[in-house]
Parts: structure tokens; sequence; C-alpha cells
């Protein structure tokens, strides 16, 4: 028999917790619900979910406080993780995105966009086997054994960083755009905004450390990536911006 993929859901109120439950069990989808941080954090430790429906305003720890627990942890740091929240502005939406959170669902929601929504994060969960490696300067991946490193050094790389940065040495040297990066990283998902490119590669350049100035904004065009102090890099440097 298939297994159901688990969701957890954390929401404090009743009526929006049961409401989401029942349309997940009636859609091939097994829910749990807990109603504040700390019973999450009994279920998580007890079983690990395949996805995370998260409020933002919870009884004690808030979701973002979750959310950034969670990804720091090497047990649940590829947990997809979506935040539910009342806050829609945009400020707010960064912050959920920054605290770790894979995508950002403000209420009221319809469903159907919801369910959109979590099956989109377990495709980009699962993604293509690949098992080729790649080099841009002193700066080298290996898909077959999840590795990044930098001058010999090993970088640690989150999941989704992982795939925005085999993409971009994979096609080094172009200039992609936000959409373009959505559709070849994130794939069909129609509800990401592109802000969320941004936040990506923001992470991205964290976990690179000092080979973060390999990633360049091209200024009204998207991101490229480039080996330091290459030719490219120095006949475009007066296009650049950083963000």
């Amino acid at each position: 028999m298939r297994k159901l993929p688990r969701v957890l859901v954390v929401e404090d109120e009743p009526s929006i917790a049961e409401l989401i439950a029942v349309n997940l069990r009636h859609n091939g989808f097994a829910p749990t619900i807990v109603f504040d941080g700390a019973a999450a954090q009994r279920e998580v430790d007890a079983v690990l979910p395949d996805v995370i429906l998260l409020d933002w305003m919870l009884p004690g720890e808030s979701g973002a406080v979750l959310a950034r627990q969670w990804r720091k942890s090497e047990r649940t740091k590829t947990v997809p993780i979506l935040m539910l929240t009342a806050r829609s502005d945009e400020s707010d939406k960064v912050q959920g995105l920054d605290a770790g959170a894979d995508d950002y669902i403000t209420k009221p929601f319809s469903t159907q966009e919801l369910l959109a929504r979590i099956r989109a994060v377990l495709r980009r969960r699962a993604p293509e086997i690949v098992n080729d490696s790649v080099q841009v300067g002193d700066l080298t991946l290996d898909a077959a054994t999840y590795r990044v490193s930098f001058r010999g050094r090993e970088l640690k790389v989150g999941p989704t960083e992982f795939k925005l940065l085999h993409y971009l040495m994979k096609h080094a040297e172009r200039v992609h755009s936000r959409g373009t990066l959505l559709d070849k990283v994130w794939g069909d998902h129609v509800f990401i905004e592109e802000r969320t490119v941004d936040v990506h590669v923001k992470r991205l350049r964290e976990s690179l450390g000092e080979a973060s100035t390999m990633v360049e904004t091209v200024r009204g065009a998207g991101y490229r990536l480039t080996a330091l102090n290459s030719p490219a890099r120095t006949a475009q440097g007066s296009t650049l911006s950083a963000t």
C-alpha cells in the first residue's frame, strides 16, 4: 500500500485546523493536528512529517521561532515548511521566508490553493536524481554525494539552495531571470512569488561564505554565477548590484 504523506498541522484555531485536516484526508494525506509549539516539537521528535503547515501566531513560541529551530537541526532542516498566517505585508513574508519557510500562505486561503502548494513543495523535496559533478573556479558541487566545497573546504548548503546552486553552476556565466530560476529550480509551482528567489539567493550566499561573491546580481535582469576574478566578472562589473 502506498504510504500517505504525513502533514503536521500546527494551528491554534481548532475550526481552521479541522477544516484543513478534513481536506487533507480527502485528498490523500495523513494529517496530524497540534495547537501549540510544544506539542508540535513533540510530534516532530516522535515521527518526522513529510511537510509542516505552521501558523505564525501560536501560544508560547511563534511559528517563526519554530521554523528557525527546525532549520538548524540536522534531522528537520530538509522538511518543507509552509507558513500559515494572517500577516500579509511584504515585510512579514520576507521575515517568514528568512525564518526558514519554503512558502507563505496568507489567511483566508482557498483549500485548493493550499493543496496545490503542499503538492508543489513535496515535488521539490524529491528532485530529479542527478549524479553529476560540476566545478566553477574553486567551487565544486557533487550531486551524487550531495557535497559542496570551496578551495577544498566543505560547505553546508540547504536543500533548496543546493538545487539553486547546481543550476547556476551548470549554466555559469549566464544571466538568469527570477522567473527562469523559478521554472528551472522550483518547477511549475505557479503560486510562488519571484521574491522567494531573492530570499534563497541570500541564504545561498550566506552558505557560500568566501565564495558568496560568485553569485552576482545583474541589475534589472537577475542572477549569474561566475568564477572569482573571471574576465566576465571584470568586464560586466559596472552592471552589478548586490542584494
